[in-house]
């Protein structure tokens, strides 16, 4: 009888290890889908822009949560415009981090559709696809949205010199880094004078812009600002000319005054865009006091001005100038902006908020 047992135990043990090599190549053979299936990472949207052909300093918020992320993972967002996959939200920061609570956010330029991929360490997105990638290799998940058409905006404006100004609202690009607005920070007092502010909210510093509701061509610009020179080296102001709808460079210049995150620098300059071209930025010394800052734009030519005062006029020499003769755009669909923003790659980090207030805007034909 014990002898008996022992070869039922021992053809049993035998049966027991057919059966789990049998479930081992079955497992093998058809991926272990039903092993893995729970362990498959996914990707959901919590915050998903409106569609819209926002043009390239237009961006809105866009977040989500990934269930099933492993450590080094991030998350690689595109934004659909015709029938091209561009990468968010600038070419120079294509990968968004994933918090430790599994969510992630960022901001995007707007589109028809919009894509969130989750992807391993090392993988290398390129900025534009005309179809998506599909789940394999550093492609772990994949996930998209389709959105109907833009709604219609109405968008908060000010009087300023006689002008009608838009509140910027959305976030935008600003010196090669994604910068946030709230409209609240721009608004005019009882003596008509402009003031932009920068605000801190949280994690994210809030800035300042308004764009000229109309198009005014060749001509004189002047502004007036009172003293800047307390800044810190963080702060960024600038007026510019700038086309959404222009190819190359929006038929950009700019009147800038920042000393760019660093306290030895100059704190004003004059560009003709683009800016990397030395030829194509001065750099000034901008003084105490009430400054009037001038851009006398001509076919083929730019000449900058900045004067102590509020009148030119009654200055005799200007505390700088530039005269730009080459890569001066022509005028065609540019606003005049002014935007009071933070330098996100400043040496010394802006420790506080900040306020600047331009008492005059002239436009002279």
């Amino acid at each position: 009888m014990h002898t008996r047992l022992k070869k039922y135990e021992a053809l049993a043990l035998r049966m027991s290890r057919r059966v789990g090599l049998c479930l081992l190549f079955c497992c093998l053979g058809s991926g272990c889908a039903f092993l893995n299936k729970a362990d498959k990472p996914t990707i959901a949207f919590t915050r998903v822009p409106p569609a819209g052909e926002g043009g390239p300093d237009k961006l809105d918020d866009i977040a989500g949560r990934v269930n099933g992320a492993q450590t080094g993972q991030k998350i690689a967002l595109y934004a659909k415009a015709g029938s091209i996959w561009y990468i968010q939200p600038l070419a120079s920061q294509p990968l968004t981090a994933i918090a430790p609570d599994a969510t992630w956010k960022n901001a995007t330029h707007l589109g028809t559709q919009y894509a969130a991929i989750l992807v391993g360490p090392g993988y290398d997105p390129p900025l534009t696809v005309k179809e998506l990638p599909s789940v394999g290799g550093k492609v772990y998940a994949v996930t998209t949205a389709n959105v109907g058409p833009a709604p219609e905006t109405v968008n908060q404006t000010l009087k300023f010199g006689g002008y009608d100004w838009y509140i910027r609202h959305i976030p935008g690009v600003r010196a090669g880094a994604v910068a946030y607005y709230d409209p609240a920070n721009a608004w005019t007092d009882g003596d008509g004078h402009l003031h932009l502010r920068i605000t801190r909210l949280k994690d994210r510093t809030l800035c300042s812009q308004v764009a000229l509701a109309r198009h005014l061509g060749y001509g004189t610009f002047r502004f007036t600002t009172r003293d800047t020179s307390h800044l810190e080296p963080a702060t960024v102001l600038v007026m510019l000319t700038y086309d959404d709808l222009a190819a190359e460079n929006h038929r950009e210049m700019d009147l800038e005054l920042s000393q760019w995150g660093d306290p030895k620098n100059k704190n004003g300059d004059y560009v003709v865009q683009p800016y990397y071209f030395p030829e194509n930025k001065v750099l000034f010394q901008t003084p105490p006091g009430m400054l009037t800052h001038s851009l006398n734009w001509e076919p083929g030519r730019a000449t900058f001005e900045t004067f102590r005062g509020t009148d030119p006029a009654a200055s005799s020499v200007p505390v700088a100038k530039n005269v730009f003769s080459t890569g001066v755009p022509s005028t065609g669909g540019e606003a005049i902006v002014f935007d009071f923003c933070d330098f996100k790659f400043s040496k010394v980090p802006l420790h506080n908020g900040s306020e600047v207030v331009i008492e005059k805007f002239q436009y002279l034909p």
